[in-house]
């Protein structure tokens, strides 16, 4: 299911236009941003209590693609609405964690900068690496969603409250998933879940407002 688009906001009038009845504009307080995004109701319905959303790296956080120095070094594009909507999820008390069948200094440090602290690195076997993220934060897997694009991401996928896949995920994954993404792996996926989540834990408004005044 894709995301519902409205209309936003009512037009102000041009700069230093006088209002009905009174003074200049720029006398006035800001006006408040109505959101244009919303989801399907059932969507919303199964996000509602969700504490911590899993992600996958490979072809979620990033595009999958591997750039390869020759030195032997593995470079990762990332994507900075990813990088946003993570934070944003912190914000409104949502853990991000990730659970990764790779490791890299530079995967490392954009966590690091992100402030995800809740990660699992070099694993395949990634439900018991999600049951102990669970565990440390006095949760279960009603209160988690998860986004993957891989046969490995199926186990966690497939237990928590609410599953999601990139659009360009294997199509395996995509059948299990509770929502697909319009946005790729590394392109924005990954802002589409945090945004569902905001939205379902009516947070969403009022940290756009913040960015409004």
């Amino acid at each position: 299911m894709t995301p519902t688009l409205v209309a936003s906001r009512t037009a102000l009038p041009p700069e230093g236009a006088d209002f009905p009845g009174g003074g200049p504009s720029e006398n006035l307080a800001p006006t408040l941003v109505k959101p244009v995004l919303n989801f399907a109701p059932e969507l919303l319905l199964k996000a509602q209590g969700v504490r911590v959303a899993f992600f996958d790296i490979d072809g979620v956080l990033t595009d999958g693609g591997l750039y390869m120095s020759e030195r032997g070094e593995t470079l990762k594009r990332f994507n900075t609405l990813d990088g946003h909507g993570l934070k944003l999820l912190q914000k409104a008390g949502i853990t991000p964690a990730v659970i990764s069948g790779r490791d890299s200094p530079a995967l490392r440090a954009r966590l690091q900068a992100l402030g995800i602290t809740h990660a699992h690195f070099g694993t395949e076997d990634k439900r018991p690496a999600a049951e102990l993220t669970l565990q440390a934060l006095g949760l279960d897997w009603r209160a988690a969603a998860a986004m993957g694009d891989d046969w490995p991401d199926l186990p966690v996928m497939r237990r928590v409250a609410l599953s999601c896949a990139p659009v360009n995920a294997h199509i395996e994954v995509r059948a299990q998933a509770d929502h697909i993404t319009q946005a790729c792996g590394g392109h924005g996926a990954v802002r589409e879940l945090c945004d569902l989540l905001l939205i379902a834990s009516g947070r969403y408004a009022s940290l756009l407002q913040d960015y409004t005044q």
